[in-house]
């Protein structure tokens, strides 16, 4: 019997950072799925991506993309009051300032979220399967 394996990709440094964000691009974000634990210094971001490590590069999945450690979240070009817009991941991006690092998610239009932390990790968790539309 086959069994379906869900994937769960730890980064703790740039080359595991650039490897989430290789099998994150071109995935669609919610804007209503994109949360800050300002308590809990967590930043989640439920995306739907495509399954990049299949030769089938049209299957795609439900994912969670959750970062830790973020002390300060600052966007540009999202309305986060249109909270049914989907928008387009492209890449994320990790840049050292200071002692402390910025994590940048990339998005379509020039539409950018940075997060600032101490620690780098960032976990891609796959959550399901989702069927071809």
């Amino acid at each position: 019997m086959y069994k379906k394996y869900l994937k769960k990709i730890i980064a703790k440094d740039i080359q595991g950072l650039q490897l989430i964000s290789a099998c994150c691009s071109e995935a669609k974000v919610k804007i209503e799925d994109i949360k800050f634990l300002e308590n809990n210094n967590i930043f989640l971001l439920s995306l739907e991506r495509f399954n990049r490590e299949k030769d089938k590069n049209n299957e795609k999945i439900n994912s969670i993309c959750k970062f830790e450690f973020v002390d300060g979240v600052k966007s540009k070009n999202i309305d986060q009051n249109n909270k049914d817009k989907i928008i387009e991941l492209l890449a994320i991006n990790l840049f050292k300032k200071g002692e402390n690092y910025e994590i940048t998610l990339l998005f379509q239009n020039n539409a950018f979220i940075t997060l600032s932390t101490e620690i780098v990790e960032v976990t891609l968790e796959d959550q399901n399967n989702k069927k071809n539309d």
